[in-house]
């Protein structure tokens, strides 16, 4: 037992929720980002600027026609894997075999793809990094190893776990549907401490593809979090500290939430505020790529990601137009509600002494 520990630990095989559950689950998250989500916003540019070049078929494989946003899309699967490998330290030939695993994984896995992918790259990963350079024909037997493990689990597992993930986000927006203020606060509330805390929101609303009003109120968690501590520590952090949280992401004061967990109350207190908000008046959903839904401000990603649902529930006929009660509900959600409840409940929080000047201040 002590001589595999001691080979797991030379091939940097580490099982650990946080090799698994943060840093390749943040991964993948930017994995899906420069992919799914890039072509995404190039395919909305395109059609909403008459970019031509955006717009057209740029390539034809198999009968099926791709625009530039459209090949960015169509890698999603190869993207996430690849990322996944690069966060657990995969060498080379694992690192490119997992373009094959992950495609496969992502396709078998349908709708819930990303939940797939996360499981069966992290394994086919590990696997591939154990046979890595113990043979002295390596560049044949490390990417046999990992893409036969990789597409045999693939066949096996990714059809249930991709349906498994959507089943378990259908519920939730389901359940959203049925009872959108409870569930506007609880999706809003999880979703928004899972953005600040060293885990993906973003990669667990795309693995639940969670999207309509459950990804609205998805949204404004996130949003909260973000724009709240952006505005709160104003005095300690100006406009950088704005930027960096606000446009950026509130995962940065983790460091001071474990200093004094009583600066998060009020981005958690508005985030329940304004889930049910988005819920039940603004009817705020998010149609876009679902990974979007855990996106918040960073990158206007969240926002960009709800217009496109527009544009695209305008021309799937299910919305005759965008209104000017759509923008405000966007806008107040996003920005404006945060921006003034999160310092003010933050203010009574200093007044009875939770809260001290300092206690949100950014390494520099």
């Amino acid at each position: 037992m002590g001589n595999f520990k001691e080979f797991l630990k030379r091939k940097d095989v580490e099982i650990s929720l946080k090799r698994y559950g943060i840093d390749a689950l943040g991964a993948m998250a930017q994995g899906l980002f420069c992919s799914l989500l890039i072509g995404t916003i190039i395919n909305t540019i395109g059609s909403q600027f008459h970019i031509a070049f955006l717009t057209m078929t740029v390539a034809n494989v198999s009968g099926i026609e791709y625009t530039v946003g459209g090949l960015a899309s169509a890698m999603s699967g190869p993207a996430m894997a690849c990322a996944i490998g690069y966060a657990l330290n995969s060498p080379p030939l694992v690192l490119f075999s997992l373009i094959t695993v992950g495609f496969a994984a992502n396709a078998l896995g349908g709708a819930g793809g990303p939940l797939a992918v996360l499981f069966i790259a992290i394994i086919a990963a590990e696997a591939g990094k154990m046979i890595s350079k113990e043979t002295k024909v390596d560049i044949l037997i490390t990417p046999l190893v990992t893409i036969a493990i990789g597409i045999g689990l693939s066949a096996l597992l990714a059809p249930a776990l991709g349906n498994a993930a959507m089943t378990v986000g259908n519920v939730i927006m389901w359940a959203t549907n049925l009872q959108p203020f409870l569930m506007g606060i609880a999706v809003s509330v999880l979703v928004g401490v899972a953005l600040t805390l060293p885990i993906s929101s973003a990669a667990i609303c795309a693995a639940l593809g969670l999207t309509g009003l459950a990804g609205g109120a998805a949204l404004a968690g996130c949003c909260a979090q973000m724009v709240g501590f952006a505005f709160m520590s104003f005095k300690e952090n100006g406009w950088g500290g704005v930027i960096s949280q606000g446009i950026g992401t509130s995962m940065l004061q983790m460091g001071n939430i474990v200093k004094n967990p009583k600066i998060w109350i009020a981005p958690i207190v508005v985030s329940a505020i304004t889930g049910p908000i988005a819920t039940c008046i603004f009817k705020l959903e998010m149609n876009g790529a679902a990974v979007a839904s855990g996106m918040g401000t960073c990158g206007l990603v969240g926002q960009i990601g709800v217009y496109t649902g527009w544009m695209n529930d305008i021309e799937a006929g299910t919305k005759a137009a965008i209104t000017g009660f759509d923008w405000a509900g966007l806008i107040i959600i996003s920005f404006i509600l945060p921006a003034i409840l999160c310092p003010l409940i933050n203010g009574g929080l200093k007044k009875i002494g939770w809260v001290k000047e300092g206690d949100m201040t950014l390494e520099r």
